[in-house]
């Protein structure tokens, strides 16, 4: 059997009949999903490790394949479980895969030879010590000894023994008193009983033996592995102590700029250190408990980490804008031409109007006033788990869930929520330079995410066809239009033009999975965003949002994930992080960090902050390479100007825990509006009645729409069935308002808005909506 070749350094492997390795995709989370680990089949267990260069020290999950069950999923895909432990792999191929499960099926046949004593070559594994071996054989050889002894005896008592009982019986058959023949027959019974008793002993003493046999190298396995675990945590403690002894020389050089003119700031010095302190505690923590002897497999909630695995790649050391007016020849030649336009008190997000979204307080006079709150939620108690633990392992858009617990606003109009901060966007439309308009499509794209801190609960399931508008050119300069262009999988297409110069459209689609614990949800589709000045374009994917705590304890959110941002037209590139929350980790919660590079990987702006409170951005003006770290790796220290707040989340409105959690914006989306659409989600019943405080109607009319939409697939399928019988082609179904073109940034099939909404609006000629409602 071919083996991948090997890299140079890893261990080589004892050389063995079932040894087999190579690299396979193991499934680890909802998060993260398959990632690339190193496998290593040897005497009957299967073990892996994140890299080769783990094999010296590190194991990240082991298996014993004798009491393994092995299926084989498609052609690359096969699972490995075992008392409760399930390896999801992934083979690079089909034939990949097929000789990775034929070398697992022959090690586990002589596992299981092994395991019954059939046979003396099993491969199974033998102590590595000379001195444990000839102890372990000395120790056999002496019990197969005293087995042949009391073998011996054995034969004489049996032979003694049956002399005596026929002595016995020649007394017997003599005519001898009554008295004296019975003595001699209880006597000859005991004799008996005593034949049968050595029998028994001896027989006790083989299998004794046989069992001794059979778990000596089981036995002796187990104590090698002790043995194994305190050299690698004997080792592990070296290493740390090398690497703490690097950290502290690497914290006293890292400023590599003069004293005088610099100050480390919150992101480099102290967070870099409590950031590695925190890493390598959970590093420590995962490796103390696989000594002990529990397992560190990777289940879907956790993942340990080796030591500064996630540390940032780079320092960010905060100057002196007066200093470098002074000295210019020491800043970067990118940066020095805009030094003297950073002014710290301009901050590029205007404070002053964070108090409310409403049109009021931005200075706009608007002839519509909005509503600022809705009926307070109702306090009704449910039995989650008769519902959620027949929900597990579905596709959250087929569960029927009842409305407690969703939330009165339906996912195109959380789409629209996106919106909130579109002065971000406004202010990026007035930037000349594609750098800093980066940082606020960047900030655009975190702000995002702002309103999700508190809104567990599930927005309604749009039905195929429903759209959502929201009309905002008189206040904000903008006009919004959603449709739901599919329902399995679930889509739905989103266009807004603002005559402040720029144009956003996406089209996302929900996947999510209900795991029990919790529920994970991941948006797939790419957006875009067009500024009419400039002409740039860009580019980015939303990130991963995970709901904790879906049976016991209290709902909470977070996202993480990576979001890279791309302008199409300058390749400049933004690359943002979307840190997950992690017990052992001293960094803040919900944090983000984030970079603004040019075609040339030169960085321009860092970028950091939190998804729920604020963003801030600096420039960087000089940047060096730091020395070399443990783990050969080479840190980048940027020089930057004191940072500035780019974005800060509006405050939410009064009594907001008891309306689910809305901002401004949210609370006017359900508002009832005039001229709409037919089809628009502000009138949908179902989702009245809950804002109303009407759940129980509320259920009701949320299964009569389900009914009738699953009526009108039925019958679309029907129709499709009817084509195919007759030979003819049956046109798909094709939404109202967008059509499906090819993205020519991304080459994707995707709907695009195609017109003519707004006209039908001021002619109320609405004949071509469907009739979903």
């Amino acid at each position: 059997m071919s083996e991948p070749p090997r890299e140079a350094g890893s261990p080589p492997l004892p050389p063995s009949t079932d040894t087999h390795r190579g690299w396979l995709h193991k499934w680890t989370n909802y998060l993260k999903g398959y990632q690339r680990r190193w496998f290593v089949l040897s005497n009957g267990l299967l073990s892996y490790y994140r890299t080769q260069a783990e094999m010296g020290h590190t194991c990240r999950g082991t298996i014993n394949l004798a009491t393994a069950h092995i299926d084989v999923e498609d052609s690359c895909t096969f699972v490995l479980s075992d008392s409760g432990r399930t390896y999801h792999l992934k083979a690079s191929s089909e034939v990949e895969r097929q000789r990775w499960v034929t070398a697992l099926e022959l090690a586990k046949s002589k596992a299981i030879r092994m395991m019954n004593n059939q046979s003396d070559d099993s491969g199974d594994e033998e102590p590595t010590s000379q001195s444990d071996k000839s102890e372990l054989h000395a120790t056999l050889r002496t019990l197969a000894n005293k087995l042949d002894d009391l073998s011996q005896c054995n034969d004489l008592i049996a032979k003694h023994g049956a002399a005596l009982q026929r002595s016995l019986s020649e007394l017997e058959s003599l005519r001898l008193p009554a008295e004296s023949g019975e003595k001699i027959k209880a006597v000859n019974e005991r004799a008996t009983l005593f034949r049968i008793t050595s029998n028994a002993m001896i027989n006790a003493c083989r299998d004794f033996l046989d069992l001794a046999e059979t778990h000596s190298r089981k036995w002796q396995r187990a104590l090698q592995y002790e043995r194994e675990q305190r050299t690698r945590l004997e080792e592990t403690i070296e290493q740390l102590a090398k690497q703490h002894n690097s950290l502290e020389r690497a914290c006293r050089g890292a400023p590599t700029l003069p004293s005088s003119s610099t100050e480390v700031s919150s992101t480099s010095k102290g967070s870099w250190t409590s950031s590695w302190l925190g890493q390598r505690s959970h590093h420590i923590k995962a490796r103390v408990r696989r000594i002990k002897g529990e397992t560190s497999d990777e289940d879907e909630e956790t993942e340990y980490f080796d030591a500064m695995e996630n540390a940032p790649e780079f320092i960010t050391v905060t100057t002196d804008p007066t200093r470098h007016r002074r000295t210019g020849s020491n800043i970067s030649g990118t940066s020095s031409d805009q030094t003297e336009t950073w002014n710290l008190d301009d901050h590029a997000f205007d404070c002053q109007h964070q108090a409310s979204f409403s049109a009021e307080s931005r200075g706009v006079k608007s002839n519509r006033k909005r509503r600022t709150q809705i009926p307070d939620k109702p306090n009704y108690s449910l039995n989650l788990w008769s519902i959620m633990k027949n929900c597990i392992g579905k596709e959250l858009s087929k569960i029927p869930m009842p409305v407690n617990f969703n939330e009165p606003l339906s996912m195109l109009q959380r789409l629209t929520e996106d919106l909130e901060y579109h002065e971000l966007l406004d202010k990026a439309a007035r930037c000349d330079s594609p750098a800093e308009q980066m940082c606020y499509v960047a900030a655009f794209s975190v702000s995002s995410y702002s309103t999700t801190t508190h809104r567990t609960a599930k927005p309604f399931n749009p039905l195929l066809g429903e759209t959502f508008e929201l009309d905002r050119r008189e206040e904000s300069g903008f006009r919004s239009l959603c449709e739901q262009v599919s329902h399995h999988p679930p889509a739905a297409a989103h266009h807004v033009y603002s005559k402040h110069g720029w144009t956003l459209w996406q089209e996302i689609t929900i996947a999510s999975k209900f795991r029990g614990k919790y529920l994970s949800i991941m948006p797939l589709g790419t957006i875009h965003l067009q500024f009419n000045c400039g002409g740039n374009h860009y580019v980015w994917r939303k990130v991963t949002s995970t709901v904790h705590n879906i049976i016991v304890g209290k709902l909470w959110i977070d996202q993480s994930g990576e979001i890279e941002i791309i302008n199409s037209k300058t390749k400049d590139k933004c690359q943002l992080k979307f840190s997950p929350y992690s017990y052992f980790s001293r960094e803040c919660a919900r944090k983000v960090t984030g970079m603004v590079t040019d075609s040339e990987s030169k960085a321009s702006y860092v970028l950091s902050g939190t998804w729920d409170e604020k963003m801030e951005f600096a420039k960087v003006v000089e940047s060096s390479q730091d020395g070399t770290s443990c783990e050969g790796k080479q840190k980048t220290v940027y020089q930057t100007l004191p940072p500035k707040v780019l974005w800060r989340k509006y405050p939410l409105p009064d009594n907001a825990e008891n309306m689910y959690y809305f901002s401004e914006l949210a609370l006017t989306l359900n508002e009832l509006e005039s001229g709409t659409a037919p089809t628009d989600s502000r009138l949908r019943p179902d989702q009245r009645l809950m804002e109303n405080g009407e759940w129980e109607e509320a259920n009701v009319e949320k299964q009569r729409l389900e009914e009738k939409q699953r009526a009108v697939r039925r019958s679309r399928e029907a129709e499709v069935a009817t084509a195919a019988e007759e030979g003819r082609e049956h046109e798909p179904y094709q939404p109202v308002w967008f059509e499906k073109k090819e993205d020519p940034i991304t080459g994707e099939e995707v709907y695009v808005y195609k017109g003519g909404y707004w006209e039908c609006k001021e002619t109320q000629d609405w004949k071509t909506c469907p009739d979903i409602f």
